[in-house]
């Protein structure tokens, strides 16, 4: 073999490992992993990287935020989770697939494409662990709101609006039901019974948030050879927070609380005591919930970084509302709770971690949106951002390319209340409190008018001293309503 030969070879098997690699890097190195961490009923001051309490210590969760941006002026677009998480998934107005209150169809409008069907595309690994709630049709496997049914190649956790933490099969709810049908009670949503795999409902044994983290870290480690996305939607911190595990409640010193009884009292005498302020335990046994959320995403951090994955991941956190008082979460410096249009129902703290991308230790006021996920998403896997949304790029507020990008206005309508966001101005008309008074929660009737960079947490009505944006705010309402209703693309 002559040396012009010998060199011809070499080089041509240099090309191709050179090409194997590149190839390998472009599928692998490129495009991230991506993780949707979604909380339940977090309070806005619940987050120890926030510095607003002292006896709140979510070291993990502050992982996320320390090695990537917190954006302190994200809103989700609604006060209760199946209106905001449906707003998430879509990247549009929950209002748009006709959602206003609890009673909804979910996903029922096949024109609004999820992020996992658009990743689909893409050819990722699409995995949905924990609580899904999008409306009325969750729990029917052949309706589009189920997991399995808008782009999710596997799913893991309940389809209701309340499940119990610790009780997680069918003889449980059985029981149950037998029971309260017995003593004529009614009441109660809270589901004791199996959880879903994929579409078997399958008993357990555990604590729902340590379940949840097991199965998240065992979808990433059958997936992480190939591009995935992972949705995980903890329980914790929503309601029912005196279900710890027993451990706990003796590590801690505390009593804890029995479930309901419907052969001792009615549903309602026992709700009211566990609320706002009755229970005297009820800050600790929120914060118990937010300790084992918070310990189940550093399980999940350390695992994708001793698997070598942390560097290429984005991961994304938020909490599908603001916190609920009744059962103690702080929403400090923000007036109101979960249910309510007040800054504390619909402001939360949006995380966004991607190392190989992102700046660390970044803080943004940006006015974003939950809307914005799907967008942000799109981007940074090289997907076309579908036209009809209502969100946005936020990728050059997040790489520091355009730290002046945000939302012009932003709007809300649970039907018995609305809001309206642009700028420093918030427009807020509450016209029932029916449902504040049933959740416990204080909603002043009106019209009203704040300054939230003078008035934050919505003290002052400024309405009679400013009736021109008043007027302007109240007409930008209707005419997004109008286009709401009329099905036409808002952009």
């Amino acid at each position: 073999m002559d040396t012009k030969t010998l060199i011809y070879i070499v080089l041509t098997f240099m090309f191709l490992l050179f090409f194997s690699c590149s190839k390998k890097i472009n599928e692998k190195g490129q495009l991230p992993n991506v993780i949707l961490i979604i909380a339940d009923d977090l309070g806005y001051a619940d987050l120890s990287v926030a510095n607003s309490v002292d006896d709140v210590k979510t070291p993990n969760i502050d992982r996320i935020a320390n090695s990537g941006v917190r954006l302190t002026e994200a809103y989700v677009n609604s006060p209760i989770c199946n209106q905001s998480r449906a707003s998430i998934i879509t990247g549009c107005y929950p209002q748009r697939l006709g959602s206003y209150w609890y009673s909804s169809k979910g996903l029922h409008d096949r024109k609004f494409v999820t992020i996992p069907e658009l990743l689909k595309k893409k050819g990722y690994n699409t995995g949905y662990i924990g609580k899904t709630h999008y409306g009325d049709f969750d729990k029917d496997t052949t309706n589009r709101s189920f997991p399995l049914n808008h782009g999710f190649d596997y799913f893991f956790g309940h389809t209701s609006a309340r499940k119990h933490y610790l009780n997680h099969k069918e003889e449980f709810e059985a029981s149950f039901q037998k029971v309260k049908n017995k003593h004529n009670r009614s009441g109660q949503s809270l589901e004791q019974g199996a959880l879903w795999v994929n579409n078997k409902k399958v008993d357990f044994e555990g604590h729902l948030t340590e379940l949840i983290g097991e199965e998240s870290r065992l979808f990433i480690k059958k997936n992480r050879d190939d591009k995935f996305f992972l949705q995980i939607a903890f329980n914790a911190a929503h309601n029912f927070t005196h279900q710890l595990p027993e451990d706990y409640l003796i590590e801690n010193n505390l009593n804890g609380r029995s479930d309901w009884s419907p052969e001792k009292e009615t549903y309602y005498n026992w709700y009211v005591k566990g609320r706002y302020p009755n229970n005297d335990e009820g800050r600790a046994h929120y914060l118990g919930q937010v300790h084992l959320m918070d310990d189940e995403i550093g399980k999940l951090l350390d695992f994708l970084e001793s698997n070598e994955l942390r560097e290429n991941t984005l991961i994304i956190f938020i909490s599908d509302n603001g916190g609920s008082t009744p059962i103690y979460a702080n929403n400090k410096p923000l007036r109101g709770s979960k249910y309510l249009l007040y800054e504390g129902g619909i402001k939360v703290q949006l995380l966004a971690s991607y190392p190989t991308k992102y700046p660390k230790d970044k803080v943004f006021d940006n006015l974003v949106s939950a809307m914005d996920i799907l967008p942000l998403i799109c981007k940074e896997t090289e997907i076309e951002i579908p036209s009809h949304i209502d969100g946005i790029d936020i990728s050059p507020i997040l790489i520091g390319n355009d730290i002046n990008l945000e939302h012009e206005i932003l709007f809300w309508d649970t039907g018995h209340e609305i809001a309206v966001r642009k700028g420093d101005w918030k427009l807020r008309k509450a016209f029932n409190n029916q449902h504040a008074k049933d959740e416990m929660v204080n909603l002043e009737i009106g019209d009203f008018l704040y300054n939230l960079k003078e008035d934050v947490s919505e003290t002052q009505n400024l309405k009679s001293a400013n009736n021109t944006i008043h007027d302007e705010l109240e007409n930008e309402f209707l005419k997004w309503k109008y286009k709401i209703i009329n099905k036409k693309q808002l952009k």
